[in-house]
């Protein structure tokens, strides 16, 4: 009985460290970035989760093969599925092909998550990259698995995108089985999920961040916009919107929204997962964020809905930048919290004297009877890991993807270029390298922890010297990807399997310098600022006395900025006045 309750209890605490997972994910269209390429940025973001590289190698499979179905959050079997002949390779969620699959968790109506269904969200994610060769094929993959197998999570928006073009899919599950008094099934449910999907139009960006983002959408005409029903149409070019062919009469059924009402103003996200202060204030905030440094001037009115002041004034589901946006320019929108708004995490108390932009959960609690929160911004210290997927079209597949990865919190973190078309994962990333109760010094996601975590103790100072290496590597890294273009497409013409060869040595190679860079980063942060002093320097070396045994030379030691000394005097007082000159 004693372990049947702490099997309970593991059970329990899965699921709840499941449901407080948030992540967040903006999509570029290729008209909508400098290189011509499409995007997809992706953080982990998980209390729970360990950073490292997923792989999956290409594989052929024998008829009557089959493949099991684990649930991502919590390793449990689901079930086993028939496999198909020919699985793609996978490097963390992008495959060989350039197909890129992101998600976030949007929760929604908490009696739609007990289903029946096999597919949770991340072996969705996982299955349709294995086969799957485009955006279009892997809408029509999952909505084929979703009515075979049925839906087992909570309500998902999934980022898809290829070379040409990207895609937001929103979708959720239908619950328990409805019944009539005689036990029958209702007329109207039946199993797998209730879903949108919606091409981005070129030269717009999109996001989304736990919350669902898509409200009215095209109906059927058979030439823009099909259901699931007509899914051999998904390939013709002008299809811009597919969903479900029971997505409304579904809300009617459940009473989400009016049997009366007109199906043109039907809101997925309103019927599904109607928006509340939370879902604006911690989730959408997110989203207006990153709109608002690409497009200030069409994006500063919405703040009032990003706060969560005024839910009525809701910001478009995608955007127009007003510049072409660049890979360096995407990195940083992962490392955003709310800087320069009146959300910015950096000026309050809660920051500290140095003006930490982090905050230890819980992220609600109360103070003499009134409820409060910190914020939820982009970047996050429960980030296992975070990514900027770039598909590139007009190259080799192989070469023209490139999975920019990274792990622990975003902002303390480097991209890394991980070409798509590489044969295994770096060891310093690769899975079974560490986990999140065993320390390895091999390991890069223990080696970025360590940064991050000395990094939010004096964060403002620090956080300079992150940044500096940062823009070094990765700028490197671009440009690296610039020279080597022409003599790897001339190799895939030749040589493909050599061509291969190379981008998994410089991706290892690249994997091994930044974990390298961040182990000495390490130790000049824990020697510079050690015991609140900050040793001095000149010419990249500290100073030191002229004695026989070389000491330092006598260290800054800056005060605390006026404004928290005034915090001090406010809770303090006379308590800590000095009374000598009295």
């Amino acid at each position: 009985m004693k372990k049947l309750f702490l099997v309970i209890v593991l059970v329990l605490c899965t699921v709840c460290l499941t449901r407080v997972s948030a992540c967040t994910n903006f999509i570029i269209t290729k008209g909508a970035s400098a290189s011509g390429s499409c995007f997809v940025t992706y953080a982990a973001d998980s209390h729970t989760l360990y950073g490292e590289l997923y792989y999956y190698a290409a594989a052929d499979h024998a008829a009557g093969s089959y493949r099991d179905v684990i649930e991502w959050d919590t390793g449990e079997r689901l079930g086993k599925i028939p496999e198909v002949a020919h699985t793609y390779a996978v490097v963390g969620n992008m495959n060989e092909h350039q197909l890129v699959i992101g998600e976030t968790t949007y929760g929604g109506r908490s009696e739609l998550w007990k289903t029946p269904g096999m597919i949770d969200y991340g072996s969705l994610i996982y299955i349709t990259l294995q086969r799957a060769k485009n955006a279009r094929e892997a809408i029509k993959v999952i909505s084929e698995l979703l009515d075979a197998y049925g839906y087992h999570s909570e309500g998902e928006s999934f980022s898809i995108a290829d070379p040409n073009e990207a895609w937001i899919f929103e979708l959720i599950g239908k619950g328990e089985e409805m019944r009539d008094a005689k036990g029958k099934t209702v007329k109207g449910w039946s199993n797998g999920a209730v879903w949108v999907a919606r091409r981005i139009p070129d030269g717009y960006i999109c996001g989304h961040a736990n919350q669902a983002r898509i409200t009215t959408f095209p109906l059927r005409d058979g030439k823009t916009s099909i259901t699931n029903k007509e899914l051999d149409k998904i390939f013709l070019p002008d299809i811009q919107t597919v969903y479900s062919h029971d997505v409304i009469s579904f809300a009617k059924l459940k009473g989400y929204y009016p049997k009366d009402a007109a199906d043109a103003d039907f809101s997925f996200c309103d019927a599904y997962a109607p928006i509340d202060f939370e879902g604006a204030r911690f989730c959408d905030a997110r989203v207006w964020m990153a709109f608002y440094r690409c497009n200030p001037g069409a994006m500063a009115s919405y703040e009032d809905y990003a706060r969560g002041d005024n839910l009525r004034h809701r910001f478009p589901l995608w955007i127009k930048p007003d510049h072409l946006l660049d890979e360096q320019e995407i990195m940083h929108l992962m490392r955003d919290h709310y800087e320069g708004t009146s959300m910015d995490m950096t000026q309050d108390l809660g920051a500290g004297p140095y003006g930490c932009p982090y905050r230890w959960r819980p992220m609600n609690w109360s103070v003499d009877g009134k409820e409060y929160i910190h914020e939820r911004a982009t970047a996050t210290q429960q980030t296992g890991f975070s990514f900027v997927a770039q598909c590139r079209p007009n190259l080799p597949d192989g070469f023209g993807g490139i999975l920019w990865f990274g792990v622990d919190d975003a902002a303390s973190s480097c991209y890394i270029p991980m070409f798509c078309g590489i044969l295994n994962a770096p060891y310093e990333l690769r899975e079974g390298n560490g986990s999140m109760t065993e320390y390895s010094a091999s390991s890069a996601y223990w080696t970025f922890t360590k940064v991050s975590q000395l990094v939010y103790s004096r964060y403002s100072d620090m956080i300079k010297h992150v940044n500096e290496l940062q823009n070094s590597l990765e700028s490197s890294f671009i440009t690296d990807v610039k020279k080597m273009q022409e003599r790897i497409v001339k190799m895939y013409e030749t040589d493909p399997a050599a061509a291969q060869r190379e981008l998994t040595d410089y991706s290892h190679q690249a994997a091994h310098k930044v974990r390298d860079a961040w182990e000495k980063l390490y130790v000049y942060l824990l020697v510079k600022y050690n015991d609140g002093n900050v040793k001095k320097e000149e010419n990249g070396r500290f100073l030191t006395t002229k004695a026989a045994i070389p000491q330092c030379e006598s260290p800054d030691q800056p005060a605390y900025p006026d404004k928290w000394y005034k915090m001090i005097v406010n809770d303090c007082g006379d308590n800590i006045l000095n009374k000598l000159g009295k």
